[in-house]
Order: structure tokens, then sequence, then C-alpha cells
């Protein structure tokens, strides 16, 4: 899985490209390239496919950590309670 770190962009990237609170994750980088590509081609579906699939694929793997995450920690605390009868 790749490492979503290099997709982050910076604040003052992220206040020009307006983006929303919700939207400055670490897919940032691509989503600003998508949404000037979407605000061009006046949101045509078959327009910016690239930018969107990269897009989507690194929300995707964002999602998978997070899922891995909580796998592991679920693990950690059924581990931790030992079982009571």
């Amino acid at each position: 899985m790749a490492t979503t770190g290099k997709y982050l962009a910076t604040q003052e990237e992220m206040m020009e490209a307006r983006l929303s609170l919700g939207s400055r994750d670490m897919c940032s980088k691509l989503l600003i390239p998508l949404n000037k590509c979407r605000t061009e081609s006046f949101y045509l579906p078959w327009k910016c496919e690239d930018e969107r699939h990269g897009y989507e694929k690194c929300e995707y793997e964002i999602f998978l950590q997070r899922m891995k995450k909580m796998q592991e920690m679920r693990q950690g605390k059924a581990q931790a309670i030992p079982a009571t009868q």
C-alpha cells in the first residue's frame, strides 16, 4: 500500500484552493487539481477521469489504513480483557 503523506498539500495551497475543512486530509494535494479540472470542464462526468481515479484511490487507501488500525485496536482490547465466567 502506498504512503499517502506525499499527497498532503500545504495550508496555503488548501486555503488558495478554498478546500472545505472536511476535504483537508492526506489526499488534499490530489483534490486541488481535480476540483480545478472539474470547474474548467463544467463537471462533465467523462472529463477528469485520471484525476478522479487518483484521488479516489488515495481516499480508499486511507480508509483501509483506518480499518486496519481499528481492527488492531479491537484485537488489543479483546486480549486485554480476560473472559469472565
